[in-house]
């Protein structure tokens, strides 16, 4: 009942169906991140596209120039001098055929996944323990590659990767209640200009339609997509 109430005198001085410029999207968050923890920022987009469709699959990778605000564990599976390489841009977990072992009875205790070229027949095997949980290495995105380091700093820094769901959205953290307000807007706007950059070639209409933003326990506040956009 407590929670109910606070979150309903958070969610005051909101109109649930105004558009509001990002700016003071940000700020109307940020001042309602009241936990006991340091809040994360997140934004939900949903786009005019078809996700049941292979040809409207919408994903990347997005580095925020402020960082997320956290740190992942970033597993690699690699060999020979290239674990080495991944051990020194500070992995947390490498292997081979023993990581392969280890994820396939369930052990996950990582939160990206990264590979080189040459360990793909092996990790391909994991796709059903890897791919549901949206840590399947993919070129796409930049994990699957011979630079190891600079995608395990990506990976531990302010890379984001994101993926359409089956609804039409796509959704991410993108900071902490802790950061200023001008940093919250320029990672919103960097990941927005991400999936803007994303759009498939196919398709017609309104791409972008809704944005939203909100903290962990915190109402949500819609945004005029064209103040998210880069200028």
């Amino acid at each position: 009942m407590a929670k109910n109430k606070r979150f309903k005198k958070a969610a005051e001085g909101i109109e649930p169906m105004k558009l509001y410029a990002l700016d003071e999207a940000v700020k109307m968050i940020k001042d309602r991140a009241k936990a006991k923890f340091d809040e994360t920022i997140e934004i939900a987009m949903n786009l005019g596209v078809d996700a049941k469709q292979t040809d409207q699959m919408v994903r990347g990778v997005v580095t925020l120039p402020n960082g997320s605000g956290r740190t992942a564990r970033v597993a690699v599976f690699a060999k020979g001098p290239k674990a080495e390489e991944a051990k020194k841009a500070g992995a947390d977990v490498v292997g081979a055929e023993d990581l392969f072992e280890k994820v396939n009875a369930g052990n996950i205790d990582f939160d990206r996944c990264i590979a080189t070229p040459d360990m793909m027949g092996l990790v391909g095997r994991l796709g059903k323990v890897l791919g549901p949980r949206g840590m399947m290495p993919n070129p796409k995105v930049g994990t699957v590659t011979m630079d190891i380091a600079n995608a395990v700093k990506g990976a531990k820094g302010g890379s984001v990767e994101f993926r359409i769901e089956k609804a039409g959205i796509v959704q991410a953290g993108v900071g902490k209640a802790s950061f200023s307000a001008e940093q919250l807007s320029q990672n919103i706007r960097a990941f927005v200009d991400a999936v803007s950059k994303a759009k498939p070639s196919g398709t017609k209409g309104t791409f972008i339609k809704k944005i939203a933003v909100s903290s962990t326990m915190g109402p949500g506040v819609r945004v005029e997509p064209n103040t998210a956009l880069n200028a």
